[in-house]
């Protein structure tokens, strides 16, 4: 069998030669992975790193990357008496359902057992017959409830969901600039229309009337202004964008405030700074969304240092992989709590209920509430969910400013 091209494009976490023995080993079966180096220790990443919400899987990517990097360099990562060389292996599967399985699928080839990702709703669903059928824990960074409760098994929650974070924001919001009022508009897609509906319930218990919740658009809209005209005619005191991509909100926004909506523009999703600075500029000013788990208060030595070494590897940094540094460290962290589990995922499931680790990445993470740990009963019925801060932010002038800070269980 010939090595395939979209493989080879794929295959961005090991470099040059090794690359090439590993693509060889899953295609044709004439390497196992007992030929891999005893010391390395592979974990995947399957996730869109291109087009509209490339900043998503970029920040997972470089924040794996930059993480696995500092690990080796003091040495790599001690597991049951051993250490070992963290190896990211990477693919990028352009936010298509379709290529996310392959990718999931490469990883079972290589023997990779625990895989960060997918980062959309449908790529997650995706993967989940094969992640389960043949035994990978993943992460992703996708909503819906179905992925994490009962009898799903398998993954577990990167982040804060939008029906953890829209409540909270929705309530801040009533709370202190006393909204009463709320549209919302999202992207024809299942991911975003899932959103849309979590926001419908949030905004109700949160007492809020939802003047205009019908309106959408197709992810290759170009023309905002006849998609925001009526939603802008309804009057809202802030407007939900349901769902929304970093390159897709600042053009809304931008839009929107031409059009003359003086409002908070919302989103449940992660945003990037600098793509919000180019597309929207100040119009931006305002715009509330759920940004990376930590604060320049909440920031401990370790995450200031990673944030450098990640700035320094990649010349930026998104705010985001404030949230995204930590699923290579609880997968690393558990796998030391119980070392059965680098052959047997069954034994890290087994290890979720009970695992506790100080969390390196803010101050005071030796303290229960802030230690790592797996979370989630509140919304899933079992813990199915990694522990980050809820850290809403609000980008004003070019950066993201801290609104508030909450917890989701």
């Amino acid at each position: 069998m010939s090595l395939s091209k979209n493989i080879l494009r794929h295959m961005t976490g090991v470099a040059g030669a090794t690359a090439l023995i590993l693509a060889t080993s899953s295609l044709t079966g004439t390497l196992t992975t007992t030929a891999r180096a005893a010391d390395e220790l592979h974990i995947g990443f399957v996730g869109v790193t291109s087009g509209p919400a490339a900043a998503w899987g970029t920040s997972n990517k470089r924040s794996m990357e930059t993480r696995a990097d500092w690990l080796n360099e003091t040495g790599g990562v001690e597991i049951g008496g051993k250490k070992y060389k963290i190896v990211i292996d990477s693919f990028d599967d352009q936010k298509d359902p379709k290529l996310a399985i392959e990718g999931i699928n490469q990883m079972i080839s290589k023997g990779v057992h625990y895989v960060v990702g997918p980062n959309t709703d449908d790529g997650a669903s995706a993967v989940r017959p094969d992640a389960e059928a043949k035994g990978v824990i993943y992460f992703p960074y996708a909503f819906p409830k179905e992925l994490y409760t009962k009898p799903a098994k398998n993954a577990v929650l990167g982040m804060i969901a939008n029906y953890q974070s829209g409540p909270a924001i929705f309530k801040w919001l009533k709370d202190n600039e006393k909204l009463q009022t709320l549209a919302m508009i999202a992207a024809n897609e299942s991911d975003a229309l899932s959103q849309r509906d979590g926001g419908m319930a949030a905004a109700k218990a949160a007492g809020l009337k939802v003047v205009s919740g019908t309106v959408t658009y197709q992810s290759d809209t170009t023309d905002f202004a006849p998609i925001l005209t009526p939603v802008i005619k309804s009057k809202p005191g802030a407007i939900y964008l349901a769902g929304v991509s970093p390159a897709h909100a600042p053009r809304i926004i931008k839009v929107g405030r031409e059009l003359g909506f003086k409002g908070r523009f919302i989103a449940t999703t992660g945003m990037d700074a600098k793509v919000l600075k180019e597309g929207a500029g100040d119009a931006a000013n305002g715009f509330i969304s759920v940004g990376g788990a930590s604060t320049p208060e909440l920031a401990s030595p370790m995450m200031k240092e990673f944030v450098t070494r990640y700035t320094k590897k990649f010349g930026e940094y998104n705010d985001e992989s404030n949230t995204k540094v930590y699923a290579l460290d609880y997968i690393l962290e558990t796998l030391k709590a119980n070392p059965k589990a680098m052959k047997d995922v069954n034994e890290f499931k087994k290890t979720i209920d009970s695992f506790s680790a100080n969390n390196p990445f803010v101050n005071g993470g030796d303290k229960p509430n802030m230690k790592m740990r797996y979370v989630g009963m509140s919304s899933f019925g079992q813990k199915r969910q990694i522990f980050v801060p809820m850290v809403i932010n609000e980008y004003r002038d070019g950066d993201f400013k801290t609104l508030f800070v909450g917890q989701a269980d």
